[in-house]
């Protein structure tokens, strides 16, 4: 089969590598791509929200299969422009993507059908959201209803940075039509989880569980990015939580949409608190996640391609996933000032030192003499190893031996999980 992947992030690398791996696969193209998927792929100067574009390129190079992987193009509704051209996709139409791209949406899903989540309401007029304020306890979060790249989110400490964040997003530019309309929501204490699931309108096959680490620096401080790390599995999402989620919140999910009349066909995410009492909704978003899409895919067993045409031709139930032994982890390097303003166009340098890694590249490009940086988040150095321990040990060793000028990332990825594998014994 002849494949088209829609993205160029460092998710889209991890999906390019294993479907390169699939006998089901004689050639694959990737569009617009980035410099390290330019080695498994051919890349294809068309950018992810041209949809026409998109749909023009699948029918000029005869492409048998399109996997549509970032939130903005399934939202613009990627996969029914395919479809309607006779071009069989992956992912959920926009009608069901909605699921992500409206927190309003997904929230008033969940307050219908009784699924847990936060407690909390939708405004798009400034002085109402402000008032609502007044009664409500701190820290707090403020959430752009829209997308935001993962990084419309405020955890405010004060009223006075609610109030503020309120502002900024219902007046402000920063988040254009993403901020047109905000979701106030209480702070849910816990330990974030984030579940993959394939599903194909009916079965629900969840994937072995991660944890993101979304603040820019150690410890947990700074602004939110959209990811500077990730492992996988987690030991406090035991298979009691599991079959738990299955029945209060997967399931439930899934269902709420076919009664929605908007039937999810895709990998869902489900980002979970696990509080003290019992699993909550964070948020959903409607495709890979990244950068836990690296380290979960590390794990897969199974033919991925097999996978998503099962997704697609609603067979999931006769099909069996099998996932490797041991865990995984990944490590961004980021550019120097992300999630801020940062420069482009540096040399990177020691890619082929870190031989025991695959490195996906998230914001590079390929120049005659190299690497080059092109993004905020560069880089995914991830790792296996038949612990988690290993696993990090493995990744951290990768990355220290790969820099470019202002090179940061994170020196604690997974250091609570580990503190939980020590607590357990």
């Amino acid at each position: 089969m002849r494949v088209l992947v829609v993205g160029g992030g460092g998710r889209e690398h991890a999906i390019c590598v294993k479907l390169s791996q699939s006998p089901n696969v004689s050639e694959l193209l990737c569009a617009p791509g980035n410099g390290g998927i330019a080695s498994v792929a051919e890349c294809v100067p068309v950018i992810a929200t041209d949809i026409q574009g998109i749909v023009a390129l699948s029918r000029e190079k005869a492409v048998d299969f399109v996997v549509v992987a970032p939130d903005d193009p399934l939202a613009m509704g990627c996969v029914d422009a395919l479809e309607k051209a006779g071009v069989p996709a992956f992912g959920p139409t926009a009608s069901a993507a909605r699921i992500e791209a409206s927190k309003t949406f997904s929230k008033s899903l969940m307050r219908e059908y009784n699924i847990p989540t936060a407690r909390w309401a939708s405004f798009d007029d400034v002085v109402e959201a402000v008032r609502y304020l007044d009664g409500q306890s701190l820290p707090i979060v403020i959430k752009c209803d829209g997308l935001a790249l993962g990084k419309g989110v405020i955890i405010a400490q004060t009223r006075a940075e609610a109030e503020s964040a309120v502002c900024d997003m219902l007046e402000g530019e920063r988040f254009s039509e993403a901020g047109r309309r905000v979701v106030i929501e209480e702070f849910m204490e816990g330990r974030e989880v984030t579940v993959l699931a394939f599903c194909d309108g009916e079965t629900v096959v969840p994937m072995p569980a991660s944890r993101d680490h979304k603040r820019a620096f150690d410890g947990d401080r700074g602004p939110n990015t959209g990811g500077m790390g990730a492992v996988c599995p987690v030991p406090d999402y035991t298979p009691e939580l599991a079959a738990r989620c299955m029945d209060e919140i997967f399931l439930p999910t899934v269902r709420a949409m076919n009664a929605e009349g908007c039937p999810f066909k895709g990998v869902l995410y489900f980002g979970l608190m696990l509080t003290k009492d019992g699993p909550k909704v964070v948020e959903y978003n409607a495709r890979f996640g990244d950068p836990e899409t690296q380290a979960v895919l590390s794990l897969l067993d199974t033919d991925l391609m097999e996978i998503l045409l099962a997704v697609r031709e609603g067979r999931l139930k006769d099909i069996t996933i099998t996932w490797k032994p041991g865990a995984a982890a990944v490590v961004v390097l980021a550019s120097g000032g992300y999630p801020g303003d940062y420069g482009k166009g540096y040399a990177i340098s020691g890619l082929d030192s870190a031989s025991d890694c695959e490195v996906y590249h998230a914001g590079t490009a390929r120049t005659g003499e190299g690497y080059v940086t092109a993004g905020g988040r560069v880089l995914g150095v991830t790792a296996v190893g038949g612990t988690l321990t290993d696993a990090l040990e493995n990744a951290y060793r990768g990355a220290a031996k790969i820099s470019f000028s202002g090179a940061h990332y994170r020196k604690d990825i997974g250091s609570t999980t580990k503190e939980l594998l020590q607590y357990n014994g």
